[in-house]
């Protein structure tokens, strides 16, 4: 049964906790604040957001692990736009049944909230707020994904092994987007590489022939890509059309099966990028995960699926260790306490002093219409 496994995930960093309430005892509201896209450019990772936190929850909640409590998730949609972020966090601060947040998407509309979560001191998990700066601005923001400070010089030295010293690099133009570019230059660098060109682009953009003809005048050896499947899917169709054979290296936002579909299986192949997630791995949490998920939602989870499936799978854990009376200071203190916490990304251990998540990075390629684990 999947919740049988799936509930190793959700539980597993939660012993101990069966101590018995009184008959009477009335049942006590525990809130958790998920802040996400539900619409706007990026709503469809909001509803992998949702979709998964929804499966985590259900197997929280057949784990029976928190007798008396009645834990429930509090949606609201802020579009990834950082001034509606700040209003969300606001409102999650106001509401005393919510005990701590998830979210946001972008690390942009994340830091804009956690201005508000610091001082009203309120823990905060994004699952996939990957600039560098986001844990630094206070003891109260986690994350829940590797950043760009180990994505990005993991790329550039699979790069340079492969000889490709000369690289042209294209980036959204985003503070995500502007890290991604950053930690992949400077280890290129110090590779004894070279960045060409840096080209970003607005959000929304979908024609990169400009861009693209631009880096073929300048015949790199390779092009790396920090963006995600949408803009990625057009630009790789337009590579393909004008004839750019060289390769193309990016970052793990571009691991979503419909990727392939949407540009097409000739212009993703050889495709190389990093992940914390594979779908196809052997390990019983992430087969249990991929099935259900699979089957509840008629399409096959990405790695942004499984990161929210685990943020949520931590703090739920962390509010089963903290018990029934739960305040945000110890729910903030037993997030940081999170190690080997089994997920379908792997273990994860929080750092005590600086709350990155200690994860393992794999490589990934197309190879023949698929996402296969480079060994």
């Amino acid at each position: 049964m999947w919740t049988r496994r799936l509930l190793l995930a959700a539980t597993a960093a939660a012993p101990g906790l069966a101590t018995a309430l009184p008959a009477l005892a009335q049942t006590r509201t525990i809130a958790i604040g998920f802040m996400l896209p539900a619409s706007g450019e990026f709503s469809q990772y909001g509803e992998r957001f949702r979709n998964s936190a929804t499966m985590a929850l259900d197997a929280f909640r057949a784990a029976n692990k928190l007798p008396g409590a009645n834990v429930i998730i509090k949606y609201e949609d802020t579009r990834a736009d950082p001034r509606e972020s700040v209003n969300i966090a606001r409102k999650f601060v106001d509401d005393r049944e919510i005990v701590g947040v998830l979210g946001d998407f972008s690390s942009s509309a994340s830091m804009a909230a956690a201005q508000v979560f610091k001082e009203a001191g309120m823990a905060q998990l994004s699952p996939t707020a990957s600039h560098p700066d986001f844990v630094k601005m206070s003891p109260w923001q986690f994350r829940n994904i590797t950043t760009q400070a180990q994505e990005g010089p993991l790329l550039a030295t699979w790069m340079v092994e492969n000889g490709l010293k000369r690289v042209a690099v294209i980036c959204i133009q985003n503070d995500w987007g502007q890290s991604v570019a950053a930690y992949f230059n400077a280890k290129l660098q110090q590779l004894g590489g070279t960045t060409i060109t840096t080209e970003f682009f607005n959000p929304g953009t979908r024609d990169f022939r400009a861009i693209l003809t631009k880096i073929a005048r300048e015949r790199p050896d390779g092009v790396y890509l920090g963006m995600f499947y949408e803009d990625g899917a057009a630009l790789l169709q337009q590579r393909r059309q004008l004839g750019m054979r060289m390769p193309f290296y990016g970052t793990g936002s571009l691991y979503e099966p419909r990727l392939i579909e949407l540009a097409g299986r000739e212009a993703v192949e050889g495709l190389r990028i990093s992940t914390a997630f594979a779908a196809d791995s052997d390990e019983p949490v992430v087969r249990a995960f991929v099935e259900e998920y699979t089957r509840r939602y008629g399409s096959a989870p990405n790695m942004f699926s499984a990161v929210a499936f685990d943020a949520t799978s931590i703090m739920l854990a962390a509010i089963a260790r903290a018990g029934i009376n739960v305040t945000r200071t110890q729910l903030r203190d037993e997030l940081a306490r999170t190690k080997d916490f089994p997920g379908a990304t792997g273990l994860t251990t929080f750092d005590p002093e600086t709350r990155e998540p200690n994860k393992a990075i794999a490589r990934m390629e197309v190879r023949n219409g698929s996402f296969v684990v480079v060994r």
